[in-house]
Order: C-alpha cells, then structure tokens, then sequence
C-alpha cells in the first residue's frame, strides 16, 4: 500500500487493479482541500497510467464519508468571495478528473455518504453499495446548494430526482438510491468486497482498450441529436476498433469459436 497522506491511500495490484482509499475513519471520511488537492494530483496520474485497467474508490471505517470536513467549512465561512471561489473550483476540478477518467471506475460505498462524496460516487461508472449504505445531499441544510456535484449527480440520477432531493435534503437509504440510479448493485456490508471483485472480474473479461473507448462512448453520444454528423463519428468509432490490435484479436479469437462450435447459440447465451 502506497501513502500519499494519513487520510489518503493508494495501491495497484498484478493486474492493474488501482485502490483508492479514504483514510481518515475519526472524521468520517469528511474531506478538506488539502485531500481535494490529493485526489486530483491521484486522479491525473491515474488517467496517464496505461498499467491501470480499473480504479476502486474506497474508505475505511464505519462511513464512505461525511462530505465536506468541519474544520474547513469554519474556514471557508471566513474567506472572500475570490477565495470560495478558488476552493470551489479546486473542488470542481478534482470531481471532473474523477468523472473523466478513461480506466473503469467503481465506488465501494458503506454507510453514510453525505454532500461531495454523493458526488464522488455520481463520478464512477459502477456503484455498489452495502444495505446500509445511506445518502443525502445535505447541503440546503446549511444554507448552501449542492452545486459543483450538480452536473455528476443529476447526471446520475436525473432532473426530476434531483430538483427534490437537491431541496429537501432528505437521507434516503442504498435501495432508493438503486431506484434512482445512482447505486447499481446492494449487497450485505461483509459482501462487499466480494462483490467488487465479481465486477471485476466480469471487467477483466473484456478488451480493456474496449472498454475504454466504450465509456468515451457514452460521454461523447449522450444527450447529441441523432443526426448525419453523430451517425458518420459512431461508423467511424466502429471502424476504428475494427481494425485496431485488440478489435483483430477479438474478432479472431471470436470467429475461432463460432468455427468450433458451427454456430453462435453458446456465444450468445453468455451474454
């Protein structure tokens, strides 16, 4: 396990599997600018990365994490508005290195996720929770508003969702969060692990360039009016990994098989 700090930890296994963990359980997880600052700088070395293949957002202890640090929130009650304005783009900067990083990302989320870190997890692409896992988006109780997560989490779990909860800062618990999409698998807390490892494992599965330029996929094509402009960039996507080393590998290997078998009944099944 490598530290970058007390209150953050990193590790990258055989496979290319990257960790990365909250560690400051005393205070729930609750993060400053000066893990914000952490968690970029990881970020970004994480994105140049070719050995990594996935990344887990994790933390230890009893909570995913309480949001914003106390500490901090006194001290920025005290600063200008240039100087909230600097901490908030710090904190904006860090989410959207999280939510634009080409490696497959999954938060590992155990009890309380409050304020930013329901916007951490809105960052990953495979959110799995434990049955006590719980959410709020608290900040209107403070007099504030949810805004540098906004676009990651309406992203997440919609409009509608989130001109309520964004509101009304109500908690609500992992199996409304799957209802919302926010949350995509709900295991008991001791499966946890477990269960982020069979994701991982179904990942590891497929071509990891592949998936790469699948999550892309899903960035560049949301929300673009199905026009002559999207329909030749997604012919051109197609043809591209085609022909790259991993698209003929596949294909390939694919082809193999349906010659063994005579047919593609046993492939498609498996999907």
């Amino acid at each position: 396990m490598n530290t970058l700090n007390d209150s953050v930890l990193f590790d990258i296994n055989k496979q290319g599997i990257a960790t990365v963990t909250l560690n400051n359980p005393d205070k729930h997880n609750a993060f400053d600018d000066e893990i914000i600052k952490q968690l970029t700088e990881l970020f970004n070395r994480i994105r140049n990365r070719e050995d990594i293949s996935i990344m887990v957002l994790a933390s230890n202890g009893k909570n995913f994490s309480a949001g914003a640090d106390l500490a901090w929130m006194k001290r920025m009650a005290s600063y200008s508005y240039e100087d909230n304005l600097k901490d908030a783009n710090a904190l904006a900067l860090m989410l959207n290195a999280l939510h634009s990083l080409p490696q497959t990302t999954i938060a590992k989320i155990q009890g309380a996720a409050f304020g930013g870190a329901v916007g951490l997890a809105s960052c990953c692409d495979i959110v799995i929770a434990g049955t006590k896992a719980s959410f709020c988006l608290s900040e209107v109780k403070l007099g504030l508003i949810p805004a540098t997560i906004s676009p990651y989490v309406i992203e997440a779990i919609g409009v509608k969702a989130s001109r309520r909860y964004f509101q009304t800062a109500e908690r609500f618990f992992a199996d409304k969060a799957q209802q919302l999409g926010l949350v995509d698998e709900i295991v008991e807390p001791e499966a946890l692990h477990d269960e982020v490892n069979s994701i991982i494992a179904i990942l590891l599965g497929n071509g990891n360039q592949a998936r790469r330029q699948a999550k892309k996929l899903t960035q560049d094509v949301a929300f673009k009016p199905i026009d002559a402009a999207l329909l030749a960039d997604t012919s051109e996507r197609i043809a591209a990994i085609r022909v790259s080393t991993e698209g003929q590998e596949g294909l390939s290997a694919f082809l193999k098989i349906v010659r063994q078998t005579g047919n593609q009944k046993n492939i498609n099944s498996s999907c």
